[in-house]
């Protein structure tokens, strides 16, 4: 599971974690993709599986168990 800055930021986390994963995914050129703060939202890519955040694992569980069926 990741946050995104809005995330981080609503714990009061920005300044306490090494980087924010959303700026340095961002910054390495990766795709990122989030949903609005606090909401399920899972991606998958292949056989990577991520979610947003706590309220995601639901779902990334649900693709893993359909990725191994």
């Amino acid at each position: 599971m990741t946050f995104t800055n809005g995330e981080e930021a609503a714990v009061e986390l920005t300044d306490v974690v090494p980087f924010l994963i959303e700026d340095e995914f961002q910054r390495l050129g990766g795709h990122y993709e989030k949903g609005p703060d606090w909401a399920p939202f899972v991606v998958e890519d292949g056989k990577l599986i991520t979610g947003q955040n706590p309220a995601s694992s639901e779902g990334v569980a649900q693709a893993l168990v359909a990725q191994v069926k």
